[in-house]
């Protein structure tokens, strides 16, 4: 029996996105000829990989894992590739960087075309997810970097931490409320507090700014972006942190009031991440490096 990388990849990819025609999209193939090699490869083992629903797949026991030994496969056989050629110096293929929601609509217009023109000769493949899908990514070998606002984790494979620059909070209401700068926020009713949903790091970060617990629940609504709260807010719905590298973005509605916060201010500060066991390490502190300058230019 022989399993392909290619057969890997493909069926990584439908475990990923649930559904065969996604899957197709992300790889870049027709949905036939990802079907036929997922076909040849549960020929090659005996038995299904995947059970076939009405609104897409889910994996079978033996394909859990089988997956698990998969991404292992992978992930070796990009260490290597990624050995051979950081003898060289060079990535011949596209970068792969991520970055968290509450970050890549707002820095990237700025930072990308700074990596681009600094960096003529690498390629980027930038996509935007949360934090620990990210780190999981990186421990698996589907990123190369990523931009977060938190301290990894302990446990797992060992990283390196880059720091950027200090990303501080302010507070966004709606034009008409009666608030002075600077704003308290323990003064703030937690009821009129909006948040992100759950599984977004600036969400805990608020949470813990406010300092909502116990008696303090916050507000029912959660969105899944900052662009809906704010809508939210300028609609006299409530309140809400933004982060300061948000507000040319989002504050531009003449419906929003933006304060300073009274002390303790609250914010977090923005960091690349990447394995410490790789041999790329001068190219990401060159992109650290490109992007600390071209926020502070902006």
């Amino acid at each position: 029996m022989t399993i392909s990388l290619k057969q890997m990849r493909y069926a990584i990819a439908v475990a990923t996105n649930g559904h065969f025609g996604r899957a197709a999209e992300a790889c870049a193939v027709s949905q036939p000829a990802l079907s036929q090699q997922i076909l040849t490869l549960e020929a090659s083992c005996g038995t299904p990989l995947f059970d076939r629903l009405k609104t897409g797949v889910r994996l079978t026991p033996f394909g859990r894992d089988f997956m698990v030994l998969a991404r292992e496969a992978i992930k070796a056989a990009e260490t290597l590739d990624d050995f051979a050629l950081g003898r060289t110096g060079r990535l011949d293929r596209p970068l792969r960087f991520g970055l968290i929601p509450t970050v890549a609509p707002y820095l990237l217009p700025r930072i990308y075309p700074a990596l681009t023109q600094n960096l003529p000769d690498i390629s980027f493949s930038v996509s935007e997810s949360r934090t620990e899908t990210m780190l999981g990514a990186l421990y698996d070998g589907r990123l190369d970097l990523a931009l977060i606002a938190t301290d990894p984790p302990a446990n797992g494979p060992r990283l390196v931490v880059s720091p950027l620059f200090d990303d501080p909070f302010v507070l966004a209401t709606p034009r008409d409320d009666d608030a002075d700068d600077p704003v308290s926020l323990a003064e703030l009713p937690p009821e009129r507090i909006l948040l992100l949903d759950e599984g977004h790091c600036f969400r805990d970060q608020a949470i813990s700014a406010c300092r909502l617990s116990g008696d303090r629940e916050p507000h029912a609504f959660a969105a899944t972006s900052l662009a809906t709260i704010v809508e939210f807010v300028a609609n006299g719905q409530g309140v809400t942190l933004l982060p300061r590298i948000a507000l040319r973005k989002e504050a531009s509605d003449p419906r929003i009031a933006i304060h300073a916060l009274d002390e303790p201010t609250a914010g977090r500060q923005l960091r690349l991440v990447w394995r410490e066991a790789t041999p790329y390490a001068a190219i990401f502190e060159r992109i650290a490096e490109v992007i600390r300058t071209a926020s502070a230019e902006a």
